[in-house]
């Protein structure tokens, strides 16, 4: 049996853990507020809130639940529009309506569960956090500037936020009903335990992949949670090394102080990967594992030289992540194995990194080309290049060639293009819905240029009719 609290019920189903969390709550708890969408987790109208319990508190964050198996639920909080019911407007609703942010409703749900989860982050709320909190959430009637206004009227309420103990101070302010106090003992006094995986279970950490992909298989399905191991989450830094568990969220990392230390600009580069309440579910492990030539956290984890380490019944053996992916969605792996975490040497000085993605949309879009680099320079000559590229390939692509050739060499931009020539040499792109191949070549001809435009603005000779 599943068992969590939705809102202030507690729920057992019997239910097949890999059906969707949407459907339940609308179709077997009949709350309609949760609004059917895109069911791709492109438009937010299905966002609710995830309270998992922590250390003496429960930590909430947004999701969207067309992308959640109903078996992620076990164990949690899910609250929907309806669970904030307090018989008045929350501050959140009321600086709707003051704002005239809404008009035929069907967002205005998500927009509302998503600000406040973002209320709910122990973390100080400004302009910025709240506006970011809704970048997922499409409106299509208010042109969007009455919803930011919203936004900016949520984050002036909460500017004496108890970071310490937000739940509690949001409780007393009446930004969410009492029962929300009782939550913590009530799932701790469930004492639930996740049933044994059957062998036709699948692995599922976020499913943000899976519930797209294989949305009909999964309805049927037990699913294997790897969300909860451990062994499978946190990121450690030491020793010139870095250890991300697989099933680390990818607004984990972008929270990390360890990583944004390492790689300085990740948190840009995040958001353009997906919304948060997206991010807030995808872990780095399926990112990889889903193999998609365009994998994003691939080609970023490819210019870092990573490692991935693959388990199975306990043991664990390391691989080069450029040796895992062999074609179009076919993986070096066993279909008993997983991917455990994935690791990459740093220095103690960071080196250059840099990520580019083009897309239809300039956020929350698939790319249609992505690139990473990695580079040291010494003595003004670079000493280590390690560059990736998606898009352009059946795979993601580490690009041996373009990498090594630019060892050695002093930047300049006779030494770039002969690069670029390198790198076309390497890349086998195809027509599709995404571009013409010759679109695609361009593409990453002109990304490669800009890696160095931004890393070494003035330096490198380039001129405007070379780009």
């Amino acid at each position: 049996m599943i068992t969590f609290i939705l809102n202030n019920e507690l729920v057992s189903t019997g239910k097949s853990a890999g059906s969707s969390l949407l459907d339940f709550i609308r179709n077997e708890m009949e709350l309609p507020g949760t609004k059917t969408g895109c069911r791709e987790g492109d438009c937010g109208a299905c966002t609710v809130l995830m309270g998992t319990a922590g250390n003496r508190i429960i930590n909430y964050k947004s999701i969207v639940s067309c992308l959640s198996p109903l078996g992620i639920a076990h164990g949690r909080h899910i609250v929907t529009i309806e669970g904030l019911d307090m018989g008045f407007l929350t501050p959140v609703q009321k600086a709707f309506i003051d704002n005239s942010a809404t008009q035929c409703g069907f967002c205005t749900p998500g927009f509302v569960m998503a600000l406040t989860a973002n209320s709910l982050a122990a973390e100080k709320t400004s302009r910025e956090t709240a506006i970011a909190a809704i970048s997922g959430n499409i409106c299509r009637c208010t042109g969007y500037k009455s919803i930011e206004k919203a936004a900016v009227a949520i984050a002036e309420t909460l500017k004496e936020k108890d970071i310490h103990d937000p739940v509690r101070w949001l409780v007393e302010k009446k930004h969410l009903p009492a029962y929300f106090l009782t939550i913590y003992d009530r799932l701790h006094d469930l004492n639930v335990k996740h049933p044994p995986q059957q062998g036709s279970d699948i692995k599922i950490a976020g499913g943000t992949d899976l519930m797209v992909q294989k949305a009909g298989e999964l309805a049927e399905s037990g699913i294997f949670r790897l969300d909860d191991r451990k062994e499978m989450k946190g990121i450690v830094a030491e020793n010139g090394r870095c250890s991300i568990g697989a099933a680390t969220t990818i607004s984990e990392l972008g929270r990390s102080d360890v990583l944004k230390r390492i790689i300085p600009g990740l948190g840009t580069y995040l958001k353009l990967i997906a919304s948060e309440a997206v991010r807030n579910m995808a872990t780095i492990g399926g990112n990889i594992i889903n193999a998609s030539p365009i994998g994003d956290m691939s080609v970023i984890m490819l210019a870092l030289d990573a490692e991935v380490i693959i388990e199975s019944s306990g043991n664990v053996r390391p691989m080069p992540l450029k040796d895992l992916f062999l074609d179009y969605k076919k993986l070096n792996i066993n279909n008993d194995e997983l991917i455990r975490s994935i690791v990459f040497n740093y220095h103690t000085e960071p080196s250059l990194i840099n990520f580019e993605k083009v897309s239809k949309r300039t956020h929350l879009d698939i790319a249609s080309v992505n690139s990473a680099i990695s580079i040291t320079m010494e003595n003004e000559a670079v000493s280590e290049c390690t560059i990736s590229a998606g898009g352009v390939s059946p795979v993601p692509l580490y690009l041996k060639k373009t990498s090594n050739f630019l060892k050695g060499k002093p930047i300049t931009a006779e030494i770039i293009m002969h690069a670029n020539e390198l790198m076309q040499s390497e890349i086998a792109p195809i027509s599709d819905v995404r571009g013409s191949k010759e679109y695609k070549r361009l593409l990453l001809r002109q990304l490669l240029f800009a890696h160095f435009l931004k890393l070494f603005p003035g330096r490198t000779g380039l001129k405007i009719g070379q780009l």
